[in-house]
């Protein structure tokens, strides 16, 4: 079992066409295609088996289990800011609530199945779009991937398309059917219920109670409202349910109410409580269900052909559930007992109730089983707050990240700069936590995307000229990266595969697990050797040119990129052997032949060409201890010393005002890894305004709400705690010995 509680064959967003202009690829994720109830049963089975290891792994003493209730609860979040967005969601859907448990002054309502793509320039067909997403030819120069004045059309559609949209808003509305002013809301207390998944507000309208709870449901993407107040009864409180058109500049709840005649919302079929609705937007289809209590009543507005109006008529009590999906069951042979998973069918849809009680028992099996750390011994006054982080991640990605493909940098709580497509290098910060938490059914299925990428992968490595797999950058489901200058040279999110295949060998050491992978680890490595240029003069193997993770600039044999390349050649080599297959002597030539990691002064640098590593203040990334704490240690490669004295350095100089949320999560891994636990947890706390952690839990050191600062922090946590393979001898290796931390840990993995 996942986050999901049945298994989810991954959709592209949108109903198949036969016109040869469809931009999406219909896929299957290779060995992720079993019967739904064979796989909940195996998914099941992978979730339980971390419990019956759990002794082997636990650092609590038997009879000092962590009491997992008051650990998550001492951290429920409470929030009334009114429109401040707290997410309820199951890991594919979620639903972002203010505090009216609505979205009546913001929020959106997401699915990692939901993309959108806006029709295509005058002049263009998708015969004539790259379906790598760049036009380049031959092997990466140092120019970067630059895009022809004369596409800047096609340019601009390939930015913006294909990206993620609101599916549906939901509000409370006065008698007139306009949203509730902020000023008529008073006496806001808000407080999302962890251990059970339910937020439940309280306020007044205009002086007059409200209560509102709110769920979502853990096995179909559908929200739950529940209402309680006299004003329903009179009709001066109301629900709204308004369906916008997608918006190419970012506003208001990212999308466009005023563009009525660019979409359709047809009724397909009513009842007394329940209504299937029908959507159309360009090539985007979708359905959404409502279903409302008894002698509630469901209402076009006049004003708008995408706004209708819930009332309770006569009762105090309004209760809704608001179900979305991609296809319609009605139009698939069989009807219900064939329909894809992502596929609600109207009559089965759940009353709120029920949502409310599934979501609390699937919320408390969650808590019960995965990992756990619990400071509240400790006598360091920032415990607390470290822990609060702790459990609030692995709430948020949970919520957020446990879905068919990789989630966005800021998941599904906004749509971000980039659509929120979402980025191959990131994808390392926000899924490989799940290894070390025992939770890795969480992340099997997005990851599943690199199988379903690599007829793309090959495609656009062939166009570059190299072989192998080439793996793109921003991609949506289609797998056409997002044209940047970087996005091919930006090496670091090449072993990313490599890495993923070995976290899962760790788990599940089997010949199934190499089945599984060993066709994306031959691609990636095949190409990472192949993109290694060897010097004729010197014999030297150069990774040239090459974008390193700080994005500072086009360069070559950046450290932390040779240091990558080399973990994932020698670990793809470990994956032959273990199959029965010799070494691949063109990878061990480029194993022995890559160039040198670039050091100054006894301490390593981002690049041969770039000195000024320690007194250039205006990058981001500290990328030269990258590899230090990232990576497990590679004989004969990482000198000790050096990458002690470089921890060090960069602690002492670095701008963390410049830096991102999961650039303090990377540190304070090569911190523990270089024997400073006292560096490592400063650095998690550290106060800069980019490791700032809200009051929901997100991370905001990016752009938005930024996952790779929650999933950085979870992956380095466990890791402190747990340890990594060679780490010294004692509980919390990576935790200051000096008797301020005490930290009870229980069913985690230990790093590489």
């Amino acid at each position: 079992m996942g986050f999901r509680t049945e298994h989810r064959k991954p959709q592209t967003g949108q109903t198949q066409s036969a016109d040869e202009d469809w931009p999406f690829r219909a896929h299957t994720y290779k060995d992720r295609s079993m019967p739904p109830t064979v796989n909940r049963c195996l998914r099941s089975l992978i979730v339980l088996l971390p419990l019956l290891v759990s002794t082997a792994r636990a650092d609590t003493p038997p009879g000092d289990k962590i009491d997992r209730h008051a650990l998550v609860t001492r951290h429920d979040i409470t929030w009334n800011t009114a429109a401040g967005q707290i997410p309820v969601g199951n890991g594919e859907f979620c639903f972002n609530a203010d505090a009216t448990g609505l979205e009546t002054f913001g929020g959106l309502t997401m699915a990692h199945w939901a993309w959108h793509t806006f029709p295509l320039p005058a002049g263009w067909t998708m015969d004539k779009v790259p379906p790598t997403g760049t036009f380049q030819k031959g092997k990466n120069t140092r120019a970067g991937d630059v895009y022809p004045k004369s596409e800047e059309g096609i340019h601009q559609w390939l930015r913006a398309d294909p990206h993620m949209f609101n599916l549906g808003r939901l509000s409370l509305c006065g008698s007139n059917g306009l949203e509730l002013p902020a000023s008529a809301i008073t006496d806001v207390s808000r407080k999302l219920d962890l251990w059970s998944g339910v937020q439940t507000s309280t306020y007044k309208v205009n002086g007059t109670p409200v209560t509102v709870e709110t769920a979502a449901d853990p096995s179909i993407d559908a929200v739950a409202i529940s209402i309680d107040s006299p004003l329903l009864a009179s009709g001066d409180l109301l629900v709204a349910l308004d369906f916008p058109y997608p918006e190419r500049v970012n506003g208001e709840w990212h999308s466009n109410y005023s563009l009525p005649g660019k979409h359709t919302t047809s009724i397909l079929q009513q009842s007394a409580t329940r209504v299937h609705l029908y959507r159309v937007m360009d090539r985007t289809v979708y359905f959404t269900t409502v279903q409302w209590s008894d002698g509630g009543k469901f209402t076009p507005q006049a004003s708008s052909p995408h706004r209708f109006i819930v009332s309770a008529m006569a009762r105090n009590h309004l209760s809704l559930v608001c179900a979305f999906s991609q296809l319609d069951p009605h139009t698939l042979p069989g009807h219900a007992a064939h329909m894809p998973q992502d596929t609600v069918d109207p009559a089965t849809v759940p009353d709120a109730e029920k949502v409310l009680a599934d979501s609390a028992a699937h919320w408390k099996h969650f808590w019960m089983t995965g990992g756990a750390i619990d400071l509240s011994g400790s006598k360091d006054p920032r415990w607390f707050e470290l822990e609060r982080r702790i459990v609030l991640s692995q709430y948020l990605t949970a919520v957020n990240s446990a879905g068919s493909y990789p989630p966005a940098e800021s998941g599904l709580m906004s749509i971000d700069r980039w659509g929120s497509q979402f980025h191959m290098e990131m994808v390392w910060w926000h899924l490989a936590h799940f290894a070390l938490w025992n939770r890795w059914a969480l992340c099997d299925q997005a990851l599943g995307c690199y199988d379903h990428f690599v007829p793309i992968a090959r495609e656009l490595a062939a166009q570059l000229d190299y072989t192998g797999l080439k793996w793109p950058k921003a991609v949506g489901p289609e797998g056409r990266t997002m044209p940047w200058l970087g996005a091919e040279v930006l090496l670091w999110k090449q072993p990313h595969p490599i890495f993923f295949a070995e976290l899962d060998y760790r788990l599940h050491p089997t010949k199934a697990t190499l089945a599984k992978w060993a066709d994306v680890v031959a691609g990636t490595a095949t190409h990472m050797a192949d993109y290694a240029a060897r010097d004729p003069k010197t014999g030297i193997d150069h990774l040239d040119p090459d974008m390193p993770p700080s994005e500072r600039g086009i360069t070559r044999d950046t450290m932390f990129d040779l240091a990558y390349w080399r973990f994932g050649l020698e670990t793809a080599q470990q994956w032959r052997q273990r199959m029965g297959k010799p070494r691949d002597p063109h990878w061990d030539d480029v194993i022995a032949h890559l160039a040198p990691l670039p050091t100054a002064d006894g301490l390593y640098l981002d690049s041969p060409e770039w000195p000024d590593a320690y007194t250039n203040r205006a990058w981001e990334h500290p990328d030269p201890i990258g590899p230090l704490g990232m990576l497990p240690p590679i004989a004969g490669v990482i000198d000790p010393q050096t990458a002690h004295r470089t921890v060090l350095k960069v602690w002492q100089t670095w701008a963390w005002d410049r830096c991102w949320g999961w650039d303090f999560p990377w540190m304070a891994m090569a911190a523990a890894r270089n024997g400073e636990p006292g560096i490592a947890v400063d650095a998690l706390l550290q106060g800069s305004f980019k490791n700032h952690y809200d009051e929901r839990g997100a991370n905001t050191g990016g752009a938005d709400p930024y996952l790779p600062g929650n999933g950085g922090l979870l992956y380095a946590t466990a890791m402190m705690a747990a340890g990594w393979d060679g780490a010294p001898k004692r509980n919390a290796p990576g935790f200051p010995d000096n008797g301020q931390w005490h930290v009870r840990w229980e069913n985690l993995n230990p790093a590489p």
